[in-house]
């Protein structure tokens, strides 16, 4: 089906966002795998192309797109090669970029933002804990006011970026004994005392991407870099997740899309009994409801899309597109490991590593159970 939500500035746009992932990013792929981070070395070639600051205004060195749907570009295109690498991209772009665009203070905007378009200053955002998972209003890290600073104790897990961000976003109680109502966020530069991390996580997919621990130890912040207003932390964070899902949203069906499209390649070649797998009708059929399903959760997306860019996305339409493309992605890309056969289960082969890579799209921001309580709770439930 066409797709009508971009304009033509925008595949024009998909052009030079191409060319960056064939010329800077796939050559480098292999090594990053091992490394288990981005260098560096992306991430400014990412800036002198001008795709980290697509939001930014003009004076602190961004674009100012103005349009979130050059966002949903980059995503796409880097999604299509490992979803790792929008996660680790849009952590900074997506969902770092309104936090440090709408809420911090001026002084604080100029300091950072400058490095954030030019890929000198690599963000992070740091709300979940040891323990908490998706529950953000249990958090136990504390923020205590000492003259004109304030001192961070406690720790996050699960960080994209987290071992190799300059800059975190770190959500902190700061009058702990109202909940939710107590949470205030923080700039915490990485060379500030007390601030540590942990070894890179282990994880079962997504090497690419740099997920830590991080601990703060009588971390000194100074009021420049409070973000937002003081106790209002959780709404900040609720009133921003809605593009956070969306951006998984669109992740989620690019990544599948471009498995997908290389697993038709393949069963068109492979044979057996004498013929292209392909045509043996259980797989074409498989195939022909693989690209029905994809296609309808495209629909959707685009039109969420769309809807953000009007600012009329609600939380539970993004968490709709969330669990439902999650859920697409996996169902997708584990039927293509089938028709892979063996060699679906060889890390060699990208559809192996992709099914890996998926499974966590159902869990982070904010699991798909979560998502459906959001939705059930719309309904009245």
């Amino acid at each position: 089906m066409r797709r009508t939500v971009f304009e033509a500035d925008h595949e024009l746009f998909r052009e030079s966002v191409r060319e960056f992932v064939e010329r800077t990013l796939l050559p480098l792929d292999e090594n990053i795998r091992a490394e288990r981070m981005l260098r560096r070395e992306v991430w400014l070639e990412a800036g002198r192309q001008g795709f980290l600051g697509m939001q930014v205004p003009e004076e602190y060195g961004g674009q100012a797109a103005g349009d979130f749907r050059y966002n949903a570009v980059v995503g796409e295109e880097l999604a299509r090669v490992a979803v790792a690498y929008n996660s680790i991209v849009s952590i900074h772009t997506d969902i770092c970029a309104p936090y440090l665009l709408e809420l911090a203070t001026d002084e604080a905007k100029a300091k950072w933002l400058p490095g954030f378009c030019s890929g000198e200053l690599i963000t992070a955002i740091g709300m979940t804990e040891p323990g908490g998972g998706s529950d953000l209003a249990a958090l136990k890290t504390t923020a205590v006011r000492d003259g004109d600073a304030w001192v961070v104790n406690g720790s996050k897990t699960f960080i994209t970026n987290g071992g190799h961000a300059d800059l975190v976003i770190v959500a902190a109680k700061t009058t702990p004994e109202r909940g939710a109502k107590g949470i205030t966020l923080f700039g915490v530069e990485a060379d500030t005392p007390g601030f540590t991390r942990g070894t890179k996580l282990d994880k079962v997919g997504q090497p690419e991407a740099d997920t830590s621990e991080l601990f703060f130890e009588n971390v000194r912040v100074p009021d420049s870099h409070v973000i937002g207003e003081l106790d209002r932390g959780f709404i900040h964070m609720m009133e921003r997740l809605p593009q956070e899902r969306l951006s998984c949203a669109i992740a989620n069906v690019a990544h599948a899309r471009g498995v997908l499209d290389e697993t038709i390649a393949y069963v068109k070649e492979r044979r057996a009994f004498g013929q292209a797998i392909g045509n043996f009708q259980h797989n074409k059929f498989l195939v022909a409801e693989l690209i029905t399903k994809l296609d309808v959760a495209q629909a959707f997306v685009d039109q969420c899309l769309a809807a953000h860019v009007t600012g009329d996305l609600d939380s539970v339409d993004a968490s709709k597109a969330k669990w439902w493309t999650s859920d697409v992605q996996n169902q997708v890309i584990d039927a293509c490991v089938q028709l892979f056969g063996g060699y679906g289960y060889m890390r060699e082969y990208r559809v192996a590593r992709a099914w890996m890579d998926a499974r966590v799209t159902r869990i982070w921001a904010g699991s798909n159970e979560i998502m459906k309580e959001i939705i059930g709770r719309s309904a009245g439930l």
